[in-house]
């Protein structure tokens, strides 16, 4: 069993596109990234061969992809998203008051989000603990990486439809 905090909450339909973008990488992606190296390879002198030298760097970004994905699914709690009850949880989009700033954010993991173009926090940032658990309209404060105190008021939450 996954430790508590390396689990991620994700939509079935995320995890479902995950899975398929890790099938697809271990099978078809792996050829072809093999496939670009062996063609470069064959051009020549490797220590100026830029393609080889470039096919190589996209092979070690997709093995990277292939462990964060495997390591993801394998310690992800599947499920529909949160209702969002007024309370701030996982999986839930946010509507704060940030430093002075109205912003909008999914708390949970960018995986979550796909290709939608609202921002994402990790619920184990130092905002996402903050609010964690907040109702709307409670205030809190948190410490930025820089060490600077940020005020946050939750003005809102609401169910994340993706």
């Amino acid at each position: 069993m996954a430790d508590e905090a390396e689990v991620s909450w994700l939509t079935q339909a995320a995890y479902d596109r995950l899975a398929n973008e890790l099938e697809y990488a271990t099978t078809t992606g792996r050829q072809e990234i093999t496939d670009k190296i062996q063609s470069a390879r064959e051009e020549g002198d490797l220590k100026e061969n830029s393609g080889y030298h470039a096919a190589k760097d996209e092979q070690g970004k997709q093995e990277a992809r292939i462990r964060f994905l495997t390591n993801l699914l394998k310690t992800a709690q599947v499920s529909e998203a949160p209702e969002s009850h007024g309370v701030v949880v996982p999986g839930t989009v946010i509507t704060a008051v940030i430093a002075g700033d109205e912003t909008v954010f999914l708390l949970g993991s960018r995986e979550i989000a796909g290709q939608s173009d609202l921002d994402v926090y990790s619920e184990k940032s130092p905002l996402g603990s903050a609010i964690m658990g907040l109702a709307v309209g409670d205030t809190t404060t948190y410490e930025a990486p820089n060490g600077r105190a940020i005020t946050v008021k939750v003005t809102a939450v609401e169910n994340y439809t993706g």
